[in-house]
């Protein structure tokens, strides 16, 4: 079976099994502290840039998803902060030498945001800790089921996104009608 076929399989035309639903609430919840803690971010803060915040490398990460012009205004929105908040964040790292500005050559009033050598650099390392742990938290998994659960975290991610994470693509009425996120 091929990653395509999984994902794009329709859905099963039962409803989950609420033990299925209760397994996976549970496993979400105790997830849910692992990343509230933030220990991968956390870990290769503390191994590769000492001086920097989780935010830091929230910015960071967020400006690789951004489509389009990577702007003050579209990190801020992309990491769901305030736009001060997102200003001074690459403010900071504007200071750092990890981000500069650039006029925008579509409007020469916009400011866009790019990572620096340093930034590019930084990064690529902060990635690299991070797959590193998350390999040896998977070491032991048997390659199918690894392979098999990438592409089922995968496709569970993309629908929770699709629900809960991009309002801009649906109304405010279907957004008022879907099941909100369990704590």
């Amino acid at each position: 079976m091929t990653s395509k076929s999984l994902l794009s399989r329709k859905p099963a035309a039962a409803s989950p099994s609420p033990e299925d639903v209760a397994r996976v609430s549970e496993m979400l919840g105790r997830m849910r502290i692992l990343i509230g803690r933030r220990i991968i971010g956390r870990t290769a803060i503390a191994n590769i840039a000492p001086g920097l915040e989780i935010s830091h490398l929230d910015v960071l990460d967020v400006m690789r998803r951004i489509e389009g012009e990577v702007t003050v205004g579209a990190i801020a929105e992309a990491m769901r902060i305030d736009p001060s908040r997102g200003s001074r964040l690459v403010a900071d790292l504007v200071a750092r030498g990890i981000l500069r500005r650039d006029a925008s050559q579509a409007d020469g009033r916009r400011s866009l945001v790019v990572r620096t050598e340093l930034g590019d650099s930084l990064l690529a390392e902060i990635r690299s800790v991070k797959r590193s742990l998350l390999a040896r938290v998977l070491e032991d998994w048997p390659e199918d089921e690894l392979h098999t659960f990438s592409l089922l975290f995968e496709k569970f991610v993309s629908s929770y996104e699709e629900i809960f994470v991009a309002p801009e693509k649906s109304s405010d009425d279907e957004l008022s009608e879907a099941p909100r996120p369990m704590p």
